[in-house]
């Protein structure tokens, strides 16, 4: 792979940071202290970024800018009982879901083993985080090795709670990525803007930067998958139009053609995620750029989610 650069034609990303295809040994310097969590309030700045339109046919045609399969993963976050965890795998089960869709749930740790020896083959299992390297005396943690030995396929990294909450960094969380391929566990990588970044015009400035760190770690991004949460719509009902939602999809595309490579920038699947719900995923997934979903509460709700799964019908347009 090809050395990643340090700047872009769109907006400007940190530097500094040397690139690397090698695995650090664990470091613990990604921890950090953080500040006060930010306000939802106010309104949402739009933003314009140039991008390059579908292509007109006289036939039926998958409006997606990338080659990859539509991709939906369903985050349960720290939700679930037994009881709940069984009705869901239930539901899950008995719905119909497009064939033409990767989906993918990621249960609480506690759960793993359960929902893999209960759900159809059909959804595959992710993590909802792992350790930046080999298991040992890291006391609450969850090794990729572990993980694997139950049967994960897939993990999320740099969700916006594990960075603004927990307090992991760029770094560190570019670190477990590769890591985690490393070890054969493919990541969806998750990155987004704060309320107060968007309104001061930084969407891109932010979302460049987290990129950049997956970038100057990752050895490859065949097994990776970009997940794009804006910070102020997780979990707050408060949805990116499709109009705004796709500015950041196709600028994202841009930059990786621009600072990895055109292949990977076709190749790499860059979904939505940010109160995906029934209601709204149709219209999100109509967008050129956006390959799919990463959904939080509407994925604790089987029939919803299937909807969600199956909103891939909308990629189907006669332009």
């Amino acid at each position: 792979m090809a050395a990643v650069a340090t700047s872009t034609s769109l907006a400007a990303v940190s530097n500094g940071t040397k690139s690397s295809s090698s695995f650090p040994k664990p470091d613990f310097a990604g921890l950090r202290r953080i500040s006060s969590p930010s306000s939802d309030a106010g309104l949402f700045q739009r933003f314009r970024i140039s991008s390059s339109g579908c292509g007109k046919s006289v036939r039926p045609v998958v409006a997606m800018a990338g080659t990859g399969k539509f991709f939906v993963g369903g985050n349960w976050k720290c939700n679930g009982t037994k009881e709940s965890v069984d009705k869901l795998v239930s539901e899950l089960n008995s719905a119909h879901l497009e064939s033409d869709v990767d989906v993918v749930v990621a249960p609480p740790y506690l759960y793993i083993d359960k929902v893999k020896n209960t759900l159809s083959a059909r959804v595959e299992i992710s993590s909802q985080n792992s350790w930046v390297g080999k298991g040992g005396a890291f006391t609450g943690e969850i090794s990729v090795e572990q993980l694997k030995d139950i049967g994960c396929k897939w993990v999320i990294l740099g969700h916006s709670e594990r960075r603004h909450v927990i307090g992991e960094d760029d770094e560190f969380i570019g670190k477990k990525a590769a890591y985690a391929l490393s070890e054969n566990l493919k990541v969806i990588a998750c990155i987004g803007e704060k309320l107060e970044e968007r309104e001061a015009g930084k969407t891109t400035d932010v979302c460049f930067r987290q990129m950049k760190a997956f970038a100057d770690s990752v050895p490859s991004w065949d097994d990776v998958v970009v997940a794009y949460e804006p910070v102020w719509a997780i979990g707050t009902g408060k949805v990116a139009t499709p109009e705004q939602a796709q500015e950041v999809h196709a600028a994202l595309r841009d930059w990786l053609k621009n600072n990895v490579s055109a292949e990977v920038a076709s190749k790499t699947r860059i979904i939505y995620g940010g109160s995906v719900n029934g209601s709204n995923c149709s219209e999100l997934a109509k967008q050129e750029d956006i390959d799919g979903f990463l959904v939080g509460g509407a994925s604790l709700k089987g029939p919803e989610f299937a909807i969600i799964v199956n909103s891939v019908t909308s990629k189907k347009v006669v332009a």
